[in-house]
């Protein structure tokens, strides 16, 4: 069963599929297999993991086992803070590829804007050049960094994976990342699923209206902001659902509504309190040494 999934050029013209699952805390084992070939079986392609994650090796498993061509997939993982430097970096991709069973990534994002990540950007940029990466680009990075990184390397970052939803949309960082055409990419869509804002009386307003479910507007949302979003579960009828998004339209006047929502609540920490923090400073410089 191959449901339908629109794509979303790079600066470079590959194709991303907008839709992607995420598998950040799902469990390894058999619930992992079960949730992914679930995934695969619907028809999702693109598929979201990090190092830190602990479960590519989970993820190359259950790709290998779908006996599906490698080409049909698109991955993601990403670099840990313990492993930026152009050295380790290279040796930490190296480790990804292995874990995954794959010769090359569809895209490896630097995961914070930690110390280091200049050096992490420009193995990257080197293992790009190479083919060994079709889509290079970072995740948790503020405007700062952004800036940081453009004025210090060859290639712009290609993306940028952020914490985005209705109560937490990055209005300002969204119209950053089109001014410089780097993609917008959502992680927890959907809020981390939280129960508040599932049972909102405006969006289940739209819902029902539309013969939809809650989630499937706020992804529906971002998909029409033009943002790639990457939701997960573990529920084979929310697998499905989640990717049943282009069968409808939010209107002009549904999508302000759900603009209304922002309450600039980020349901994670602020990267840049984060890594500016510094005893974390010292822990990752003890870490990367």
């Amino acid at each position: 069963m191959n449901l339908i999934n629109k794509e979303i050029k790079a600066v470079n013209g590959i194709k991303i599929p907008q839709v992607g699952f995420g598998v950040y805390k799902l469990n390894k084992g058999e619930d992992f297999e079960t949730a992914v070939g679930e995934a695969i079986k619907i028809g999702y392609r693109h598929f979201d993991t990090a190092k830190i994650y602990g479960n590519e090796k989970d993820l190359g498993l259950a790709i290998e086992k779908s006996q599906i061509p490698r080409d049909e997939f698109f991955i993601t993982s990403k670099v840990w803070n313990t492993d930026h430097g152009y050295e380790a970096t290279k040796k930490a991709f190296e480790k990804t590829c292995k874990n995954l069973n794959v010769e090359y990534l569809d895209m490896y994002l630097i995961h914070f804007a930690s110390l280091y990540y200049l050096e992490t950007w420009h193995a990257m940029e080197d293992l790009y050049l190479q083919g060994k990466i079709k889509v290079i680009g970072v995740a948790n990075f503020e405007i700062q960094h952004l800036e940081e990184l453009m004025k210090n390397s060859k290639i712009t970052p290609m993306i940028n994976q952020i914490e985005t939803h209705p109560e937490f949309p990055q209005n300002e960082l969204h119209q950053y990342l089109t001014k410089h055409k780097i993609l917008h990419e959502a992680w927890a869509p959907l809020g981390q699923g939280n129960k508040a804002l599932l049972e909102n009386t405006v969006l289940k307003k739209i819902a029902n209206h539309h013969e939809k479910t809650v989630a499937q507007v706020i992804l529906r949302w971002h998909i029409q902001r033009g943002i790639i979003i990457i939701p997960k579960s573990s529920n084979p009828k929310r697998i499905k659902e989640n990717i049943q998004l282009f069968d409808f339209e939010l209107s002009s006047e549904e999508m302000e509504k759900i603009n209304q929502l922002n309450t600039g609540k980020r349901y994670s920490h602020s990267p840049t309190g984060y890594m500016i923090n510094p005893l974390y400073n010292k822990l990752m410089k003890i870490f990367i040494k």
